[in-house]
């Protein structure tokens, strides 16, 4: 598909990578509260951040940009990017959704882990893919894995081409790369209850890991890591709006 050969040559080399999807899959696994207000056939895509991200986008965009002291960096960053993606494709009427963005009542605008399994980017697991799980009355919440990275990745932002339909797109089913009972298990278990040691992120072998650097930052409160990023020399804040 060419649009998803595009963006892929856009944002690739930052550390990004992309997976379409009609706007229809995903309606059909949630409930009508959670549908994207498209036409079913629309094409869409999920956007994820690499462990390289970290280093090809994150660390430049440090040194080249300001940063808006009101605002989380790595967002600004992603946005960043997302910007220089719709300015690449002018002729595309692209609306752009983050990871954080939420509606008036607190709901998320999209369930970005839903998104990222019906592109068929990573496996999404959940309570319901474990048979008379062990947990009773306990919340466990679900988490995706890619089969490349794992865990060493983020759900960044959904694209909608709002105005380009895709009728004939094929959907990829992800690859369930943790097939046992007793791995989903730990698995979740590792995500809910110690997700802080980020052992759940090497669930599997994986091509690539966040850097110490990267494991540092993320590691850090956000309120602190401006002040973080002061010590590793990035430029001035730019005063508050």
């Amino acid at each position: 598909m060419e649009t998803h050969v595009e963006l892929q040559e856009i944002l690739g080399p930052s550390g990004f990578e992309v997976y379409p999807f009609q706007v229809g899959w995903y309606n059909a696994v949630l409930d009508p509260v959670f549908h994207l207000s498209y036409p079913e056939d629309t094409l869409a895509f999920v956007v994820l951040s690499k462990p390289s991200m970290f280093e090809c986008a994150f660390k430049p965009f440090l040194c080249e940009q300001k940063l808006q002291s009101l605002r989380d960096p790595i967002d600004q960053c992603v946005a960043y990017h997302m910007s220089l993606a719709k300015e690449r494709c002018p002729s595309k009427k692209i609306d752009v959704i983050y990871d954080y963005e939420l509606h008036p009542n607190r709901r998320p605008k999209v369930l970005m882990q839903t998104a990222a399994h019906v592109s068929g980017a990573a496996y999404y697991y959940q309570r319901r893919d474990v048979p008379q799980d062990p947990w009773g009355e306990k919340k466990i919440f679900g988490v995706c894995i890619h089969p490349r990275y794992g865990g060493w990745f983020a759900i960044r932002a959904v694209l909608v081409f709002s105005e380009v339909r895709a009728p004939t797109l094929e959907q990829l089913l992800p690859i369930d790369c943790i097939p046992s009972r007793e791995d989903r298990i730990q698995l979740l278990e590792d995500f809910n209850f110690r997700w802080r040691d980020g052992k759940y992120r090497d669930v599997l072998p994986v091509e690539q890991r966040y850097s110490t650097e990267q494991i540092l930052y993320f590691a850090t409160p956000p309120a602190e890591r401006f002040k973080l990023l002061e010590m590793w020399g990035t430029l001035p804040l730019s005063p508050p709006c």
